[in-house]
């Protein structure tokens, strides 16, 4: 099925786009706090169509997903009752559940492993605020976590280049569905472990 490679295309079409960076923007803060998708299927093809602007892009995304993260603790601490029912029927209540316990267990490092992983992060900056996490630790923690995964992303997209380009052409189907699958398997874990 050749779903992400349409999907890829197009994506690459909206990178070179003079408003590309905002929209990047826009998303990295959305998908903190409620929106499904992550800001990696931006940064990435944009870091590929601007080698030299990579650095810039994985900065803007860190600085506009912490931003949105924040958004998330602020729903959490102070408008909870209000997204509770979003959170059962968008299937994250299971995994909100055990946010706060690996928030008792882990504190700094389950922000920084939601922020770096393809766990739902916005869950656990919901989690953070619902148990009145410490900001500055909850701000310190994403900030690493999530620049670590951006600049990574970045990183990869700029030594890869042109082959690297050729490669998810090729490949982003594969690697589409395994990414799926992997988000799959990481929220049953997370959900019923």
């Amino acid at each position: 099925m050749k779903l992400f490679s349409t999907l890829y295309t197009r994506v690459m079409q909206w990178s070179v786009h003079p408003h590309a960076p905002r929209y990047l923007g826009g998303l990295s803060f959305a998908e903190s706090s409620f929106f499904p998708i992550p800001p990696d299927v931006m940064l990435a093809p944009m870091s590929l169509a601007h080698p030299a602007r990579a650095w810039r892009y994985a900065l803007l995304t860190t600085v506009a997903s912490v931003l949105g993260g924040c958004l998330g603790y602020v729903i959490g601490m102070f408008a909870f009752e209000m997204v509770e029912p979003w959170i059962h029927k968008m299937g994250y209540w299971p995994a909100f559940e055990n946010t706060n316990e690996w928030f008792k267990v882990w504190g700094f490092w389950a922000v920084f492993l939601a922020g770096f992983s393809p766990i739902p992060y916005k869950v656990f900056t919901i989690g953070a605020g619902v148990i009145g996490m410490f900001f500055p630790i909850f701000v310190l923690a994403s900030l690493i976590g999530r620049g670590a995964r951006f600049f990574l992303v970045a990183a990869l997209m700029v030594w890869g280049g042109e082959r690297m380009e050729q490669l998810l052409r090729e490949y982003v189907d594969k690697v589409g569905w395994i990414i799926i699958l992997m988000a799959v398997v990481t929220y049953v874990t997370v959900t019923h472990g």
